[in-house]
């Protein structure tokens, strides 16, 4: 996709975002992480969280992380994954330590468990996984609880144990050679900020990572990959820098669908063409299907408040000419001759 549609889309999408925070209207649905966590949760299964240090089965399926309400409030765990044991993972992640987690741990746990047995009638086995930042030396915490009516026991991952620079470096000769990444390598680059110590080791690697992201070729393992960091990341990330990842995330999606209305179209002319139509007839039939989309598109984009000459640079049959006279159709300059004489 060309830079200039890359931001011709983006203002699209900035536009469309200004009219959705209109008072009385729903907020963008990038502003919530949700978004990102499908994306990220679709791609998923059938990996592991060993590369953490964690001996856990392979993630079977990514699972709803708003829990049941007990009291007033509603609480929401950051994953929840089915193992392929079957067994529940919950994940959280924390950049310091307090016992006093343990209390909010329980709670995610008895609302899993409630609602496991509301749907399936049997407790299921839950693990409570805790990735803690490399603020965090192993040292600082304790993995049990004990107060003898219930023992209390943590699955604890340590990413101060993970040499950030050099996974970095591995990574970026791997981006840089255009290799495909092993799922391993997948989940490193997805928590590798967060194996930086302090804010702004972190802010500084996660623009990295950006930088890193925008090398591949495969729009959907970017998506994957830059969905995953903003998930994991989503604590410590600025407005600005998710915001920024959030739209590349948003223009590699805008690039696919561009990419399958020409499949689409070349599947409609092989379908009314025949076998005897000339390369000159087929060429005319794809000239008009794809200018039949661009006025439709082009409505859209004065709608939104474009420029002609915007929406001229992100066409590829129409002219400035023909975005004009579109325009002047839409708000067509009013008749002087009919004007009320005063």
């Amino acid at each position: 996709m060309s830079k200039t549609k890359r931001r011709t889309a983006v203002k699209v999408l900035n536009n469309s975002g200004d009219r959705r925070d209109a008072p009385g209207k729903p907020s963008i649905a990038w502003q919530n992480k949700d978004i990102a966590s499908k994306y990220f949760g679709e791609n998923l299964k059938g990996k592991s969280f060993a590369v953490y240090g964690l001996e856990l089965p392979e993630i079977k399926e990514v699972q709803p992380t708003n829990l049941p309400a007990i009291e007033a409030n509603e609480l929401r765990l950051d994953h929840l994954f089915l193992l392929k044991d079957d067994s529940l993972a919950l994940v959280d992640y924390e950049s310091t330590y307090a016992d006093s987690n343990k209390i909010k741990y329980l709670n995610y746990i008895v609302r899993t468990l409630k609602r496991n047995m509301e749907q399936h009638h049997f407790p299921c086995k839950i693990r409570m996984i805790v990735i803690y930042t490399a603020d965090i030396q192993p040292q600082q915490t304790k993995e049990r609880m004990d107060i003898g009516c219930l023992q209390f026991q943590l699955e604890e991952a340590f990413l101060i144990q993970k040499d950030s620079e050099q996974t970095e470096a591995r990574l970026l000769a791997r981006f840089q050679g255009n290799q495909d990444l092993s799922a391993e390598e997948q989940m490193e680059f997805i928590i590798l900020p967060l194996t930086c110590k302090g804010n702004e080791e972190k802010q500084a690697c996660i623009r990295r990572c950006f930088e890193m992201a925008k090398l591949l070729e495969d729009a959907d393992m970017q998506r994957f990959l830059l969905s995953g960091m903003l998930v994991f990341a989503d604590k410590v990330i600025t407005k600005e820098d998710s915001k920024q990842i959030k739209e590349w995330i948003m223009m590699t999606k805008v690039g696919q669908l561009f990419e399958e209305e020409k499949i689409q179209y070349g599947r409609e002319i092989e379908r009314r063409v025949t076998k005897d139509v000339t390369k000159n007839v087929t060429e005319n039939v794809t000239k008009n299907v794809t200018k039949t989309n661009e006025l439709k598109f082009s409505k859209i984009l004065l709608h939104a408040g474009l420029s002609i000459e915007e929406i001229s640079n992100a066409m590829t049959v129409l002219t400035a000419d023909d975005i004009r006279k579109i325009a002047e159709k839409i708000n067509p300059k009013p008749d002087i001759r009919k004007a009320d004489p005063k």
